[in-house]
């Protein structure tokens, strides 16, 4: 496939003057007069420079490579067909869909959403425990999950091969969660079939841990996290949660909101840990 120059910087142009700087979390400011985001704000979302973004919409500059326009996709908020579009414009084949085939594109009503949650705690996460995105509490919480790389993306596989993941969560409760990341990824495995990434995780983890070797045999399955999560912040101390999930069955993806009640203790602490703002946790 060739790139369309024309095609893919005027599609560039629409999709940019169609957000508002509300639908993406940003200020919109008394003297605001562009239609639209700025390009500046788009190469910002879209992890590139404003230079690399403005010679796209000029019909200029180097072929994208998939990782760079898969980024543009999710900085522009685009639907999945309009992810695809965006591909083939810039000559590559859209990723594989389909149900064995989970994609990290978030949705631009998860994206929405998570964007107007600036005071609270919340990450998008795929069925395998893998952070795509984090608000700034939310990393202020449990640090920047986003960075990891390989299986260890997966909190699940980190529980079991990284002690310092462990250390947010109250000790008491982590026997049971031992057994809801086992039962977890047991269920999506199953789901997706030999030679997944959730297979792949399970054979790494049996030869690299005797606990979840232990609990694997046990076969358990439909190990729901509770309602209240318990963490013990190295700043602020413990904190008792609330947790909300909202699904996307599309992609499989779940956004988690983090909330305290009113007046609780764990509600004051929750405010200060958003005063003190994010810190590296692992």
């Amino acid at each position: 496939m060739e790139i369309d120059r024309a095609a893919l910087a005027a599609f560039l142009r629409r999709r940019r003057e169609l957000l508002q700087p509300e639908d993406v979390g940003l200020p919109r400011g008394p003297r605001r007069r562009t239609v639209g985001l700025r390009r500046e704000e788009v190469a910002e979302l879209c992890h590139m420079s404003t230079d690399y973004y403005a010679r796209l919409e000029r019909e200029r500059g180097p072929q994208p490579s998939e990782s760079m326009i898969a980024s543009m996709a999710q900085g522009l908020h685009l639907s999945l067909d309009e992810r695809d579009h965006l591909f083939r414009l810039a000559g590559h084949a859209p990723p594989v869909r389909g149900t064995g085939a989970v994609g990290e594109h978030i949705s631009p009503g998860l994206l929405r959403v998570l964007d107007r949650l600036t005071d609270t705690p919340a990450e998008v996460v795929t069925e395998l425990g893998e952070t795509l995105r984090q608000t700034p509490l939310g990393v202020a919480l449990t640090g920047d999950t986003t960075g990891f790389a390989g299986p260890a993306r997966s909190i699940g596989y980190r529980w079991f091969t990284d002690p310092g993941t462990r250390a947010l969560y109250e000790p008491a409760d982590h026997a049971f969660l031992s057994r809801m990341f086992v039962s977890g990824l047991r269920e999506v495995a199953a789901l997706r079939g030999p030679g997944s990434r959730a297979s792949h995780y399970a054979e790494l983890l049996l030869a690299r841990s005797d606990e979840f070797r232990d609990l694997w045999d046990r076969h358990e399955v439909g190990i729901r996290p509770h309602h209240v999560k318990r963490f013990v912040h190295p700043d602020v101390g413990a904190l008792e949660l609330n947790c909300q999930t909202l699904l996307d069955p599309d992609q499989s993806h779940r956004l988690v909101v983090y909330t305290a009640v009113p007046g609780s203790e764990s509600h004051e602490r929750l405010r200060l840990l958003a005063v003190i703002g994010p810190r590296a946790l692992r």
